[in-house]
């Protein structure tokens, strides 16, 4: 993926530049941070020399839009829409719809993403909309925030892909998940394991480990594990997991862990990190994979 190896010698760049001074702080949270602010940037940049592009050139200037060259920035490109929905122009997978109304258009999960930036657009003039849409790059649907701002009677927008969860998505799907869990167990147990409910989102998923023998009472990502002992399972580099999981959580009630296992959305062992918390007898636990 060129977009991603850029993304990682940028990466290392920051690093060699920083030196030792920032390593000992530095968190695989940072770095993914770091990954989705430089995506952010790219886009905001690409943004602003579309619109003053508009401004300068008027509507004889949206085709450029449309053409490889200074408007297509790898997989973030420029997009521009009439104020009645018709798309006028696109650098990506949306191009096919040029000169179609996309106001019922809906994303992979059925969003009207198009009319709610259509909306936002006529309301205040610019902000962001979130969807799933076709990455050129891998040729795959993921995860997309577009930046969009009103230009006259056109709207101009950007968008940047985000295929890996950030630390808080996983936080904010932990909480969701241990309150479900309180709430009904045996259906929480449940819906943690049902494809394309709502505890399986991109990479995330719950996993759920018996604190008193330490079998696996869920686990959304490969629910196979469900039944086995944690003594049995480590990650690709031999470290017991699953053991160092239950230790900490049963001394501290609460904890994290880095280790390398298998990304659902990728089907490569990479490295992960997780949230996990002790919640009536239960290890309840969400990880996100680091960049």
């Amino acid at each position: 993926m060129p977009g991603l190896c850029l993304r990682t010698a940028v990466l290392a760049l920051f690093a060699s530049l920083t030196g030792p001074v920032l390593a000992p702080v530095a968190s695989a949270a940072d770095t993914a941070a770091l990954a989705t602010h430089l995506d952010e940037k790219r886009a905001r940049a690409l943004l602003a020399r579309a619109v003053k592009h508009v401004e300068a050139k008027g509507a004889a200037g949206l085709a450029d839009f449309s053409r490889q060259g200074p408007f297509v920035d790898r997989e973030i490109y420029v997009f521009a829409l009439s104020a009645d929905g018709t798309l006028l122009a696109s650098g990506g997978s949306s191009a096919g719809l040029i000169g179609r109304k996309v106001t019922d258009q809906v994303d992979a999960v059925g969003k009207p993403f198009f009319r709610e930036m259509l909306e936002g657009a006529a309301a205040k003039g610019e902000g962001r909309v979130e969807y799933r849409w076709l990455n050129p790059i891998d040729n795959k649907v993921e995860p997309k925030e577009t930046l969009y701002r009103k230009v006259g009677d056109t709207i101009v927008a950007v968008g940047f892909y985000s295929p890996r969860a950030t630390p808080a998505q996983a936080q904010a799907l932990l909480t969701r998940a241990i309150e479900a869990l309180k709430a009904d167990p045996q259906a929480a147990l449940t819906d943690f394991q049902t494809l394309g409910g709502r505890f399986m989102v991109d990479d995330l998923y719950v996993f759920v480990i018996d604190l008193a023998n330490g079998r696996f009472l869920a686990h959304g990502g490969n629910p196979e594990l469900v039944g086995r002992e944690g003594k049995e399972v480590r990650d690709a580099k031999g470290k017991t997991i699953t053991l160092d999981m239950i230790d900490i959580a049963r001394r501290k009630g609460a904890g994290e862990l880095d280790y390398v296992w298998r990304n659902p959305s990728t089907g490569k062992s990479e490295s992960k990190h997780s949230y996990f918390r002790a919640v009536d007898g239960r290890l309840v636990g969400v990880g996100y994979y680091t960049r």
